[in-house]
């Protein structure tokens, strides 16, 4: 079997590709403000341990794996209240503008599936910026999704072929802008066809 794929890779290829294959294919990564607020967010929760929270017990920084998907990652907290479990995934954000946040927890549903043997039907995603959860209902749509993203992510991985950088409003968030300027492509490319 190939190596695991991150389960965090998954958001970050349907956040951008091109992004994807930078961070898992050629190594890069710049911190810009987002991702240091992140990184502090996930810092608080990734301390191993476990505690009861009313009638809901939680768990925080296990791994989960899938052998069928081939995936690996770390949750940020997993939750049981009366014999279901579910992970609650931490953002910085007010609330997902994409599907990336979703695709993530369906992957993270898909590892708990296997290691615990049970049917999973919701996970969450909580935004610290807003302190809300999101409910992530797991729909048989989504786990499609989940699933197809994860083979092109095996593909990207196993060619190392470099997606094309493309410029969308998500760029101006992108810690790696610098390093793949979509625009400044863009332009270039116009004014080699002119």
């Amino acid at each position: 079997m190939n190596e695991p794929i991150p389960i965090a890779s998954l958001n970050h290829y349907i956040y951008c590709h091109h992004r994807c294959w930078r961070i898992f294919c050629a190594g890069e990564f710049s911190d810009n403000q987002y991702t240091i607020e992140g990184s502090a967010i996930h810092d608080r929760v990734h301390t191993l341990g476990d505690s009861s929270c009313g009638e809901t017990w939680q768990v925080r920084a296990i791994w989960l794996y899938s052998h069928q998907y081939g995936l690996i990652g770390k949750s940020d907290l997993i939750e049981e209240q009366d014999g279901s479990i579910y992970p609650v995934e931490y953002k910085r954000g007010d609330r997902g503008e994409y599907d990336n946040d979703a695709v993530q927890v369906c992957a993270q549903v898909l590892c708990l599936e296997e290691m615990t043997n049970q049917t999973i039907n919701k996970g969450y995603v909580y935004y610290a910026q807003s302190h809300q959860r999101e409910e992530i209902i797991i729909t048989p749509e989504l786990r499609q999704t989940t699933i197809s993203v994860i083979s092109e992510i095996r593909e990207l991985f196993q060619t190392g072929k470099m997606p094309p950088a493309v410029y969308t409003k998500r760029c101006k968030g992108c810690s790696l802008y610098t390093q793949c300027l979509p625009e400044a492509k863009e332009k270039l490319q116009k004014y080699s066809e002119a």
